[in-house]
C-alpha cells in the first residue's frame, strides 16, 4: 500500500495509471487511499496561511467560467529566474494531472514554457504524442526558448513521440507563407493542431518589447505598429486587444501557427505566465476564451483582479 500512496501522493499518479502500472483494479486503488487515510498512514494537511491565493483563484475561476486557476505563492522581490521555476513546479504538476494516454499536447515558446518542461522531472512512459503550436522565431532567441527544444526535451521525459517544425512562425513575405501551408510538412502538422487534445501556451504582451526575448521573436519595428491598434497581447504570434478581439496586423498573413479558435476546443487550452507587464495581456485572453486554465503567480493574479475592479469588470474592459 505504501508504494501505491507513494505514486499516488508524490509522484502525482492519477489512480487510473497506478492500475495500469501495477495491474490493480482501478477500484481497489481507490479503496486502498482510503484506508490508507483512515488508519493514518497517509495524512493530509491543508495550508490555511494559502487561503487568500485560494480566493484568487475562485474568483478569477468565476469570472472567466475557467476549468482551472492555480496562483503561484511568489515574493515580488524574487529574481525572474525564481519566479519562473516556482510557476513551472505548478505549471509541471498541473500538465502531469490533466494529461492521459493518446493525448496531443501542444506547447508554444517561450521562457514560461521552458521552465514548466525544466520542472516535470521524471515520468512513467505514456502513449502521448508532443506537437509544436508556433513556428520558429525569425531572429535571435536561445534555443532553450525554441519550440522544437520545449517540445523534444517534454517528449523524452515522457518517453513519449514528437514532432518539430521546421518553419519560422513568421515567414518573409506571404508568397512563402502560402507555399509552407501548401507543403506536405504543414498539412501534416496541421492535422496534428486539429486534433491537439492540451495546449500549453506562454501570453506576450508588448509591453515587454523592451525585453531582449521579445525583440528576438518579433524585432523592434513591430511595436509601433501593435501600440497604434490597441493590441494588448499575443498566443501564438496571434494578436488581441482587451477584449479578446483578434487583430489583423502586418504578420498575420505572414504567420505560421495554430489558430486562437482551435485552442478554445481543446481539453485543455492552459496560459502559462507571470508579471505586472502582463496583466492586462491575460485579461485579454481570458476575455477571447483562448484559455480555460491558468497558471501565474500571486503578484500577478492581484493586479489582475485590480484591473478587472477599476474597469467595471470583464463585460466593460474597453479602456
Amino acid at each position: 500500500m505504501i508504494k501505491i500512496a507513494h505514486m499516488y501522493y508524490e509522484e502525482d499518479m492519477t489512480q487510473s495509471q497506478i492500475a495500469k502500472e501495477l495491474s490493480i483494479n482501478r477500484t481497489s486503488i481507490s479503496r486502498m487511499l482510503k484506508k490508507m487515510r483512515e488508519e493514518g498512514i497517509v495524512k493530509v494537511s491543508i495550508d490555511y496561511n494559502l487561503s487568500k491565493n485560494f480566493d484568487i483563484e475562485q474568483e478569477l475561476m468565476n469570472r472567466f467560467g475557467l476549468k482551472e486557476v492555480i496562483v503561484v505563492p511568489c515574493e515580488k522581490d524574487k529574481s525572474l529566474q525564481a519566479k519562473l521555476t516556482s510557476l513551472g513546479k505548478s505549471a509541471a504538476q498541473l500538465l502531469k494531472r490533466i494529461i492521459m494516454d493518446n493525448d496531443i499536447v501542444g506547447f508554444s515558446w517561450g521562457s514560461s514554457l521552458a521552465a514548466t518542461v525544466d520542472q516535470l522531472g521524471t515520468n512513467k512512459e505514456q502513449n502521448l504524442l508532443f506537437v509544436p503550436l508556433v513556428g520558429g522565431p525569425s531572429g535571435n532567441l536561445e534555443s532553450k526558448y525554441h519550440v522544437n527544444t520545449i517540445v523534444y526535451k517534454a517528449s523524452e521525459i515522457f518517453n513519449a513521440k514528437s514532432k518539430l517544425i521546421d518553419f519560422p512562425a513568421i515567414t518573409e513575405n506571404e508568397q512563402m507563407a502560402e507555399d509552407i501551408r501548401n507543403s506536405a510538412h504543414f498539412q501534416t502538422i496541421k492535422q496534428d493542431w486539429n486534433s491537439v487534445t492540451v495546449a500549453l501556451v506562454g501570453v506576450g504582451s508588448p509591453s515587454l518589447s523592451g525585453s531582449s526575448t521579445w525583440k528576438g521573436f518579433y524585432g523592434e519595428e513591430f511595436y509601433e505598429e501593435l501600440n497604434s491598434a490597441n493590441v494588448y497581447g499575443d498566443i501564438c504570434s496571434h494578436f488581441y486587444t482587451l477584449n479578446g478581439e483578434q487583430v489583423h496586423t502586418s504578420l498575420s498573413d505572414r504567420t505560421i501557427s495554430i489558430d486562437l479558435e482551435r485552442l478554445k476546443k481543446t481539453r485543455y487550452s492552459v496560459g502559462i505566465a507571470e508579471s505586472p507587464e502582463k496583466a492586462l495581456a491575460i485579461i485579454g485572453a481570458l476575455n477571447g476564451g483562448y484559455l480555460n486554465a491558468l497558471v501565474t503567480t500571486e503578484e500577478t493574479a492581484e493586479l489582475m483582479l485590480k484591473q478587472i475592479d477599476k474597469r467595471g469588470g470583464i463585460s466593460t474592459l474597453n479602456l
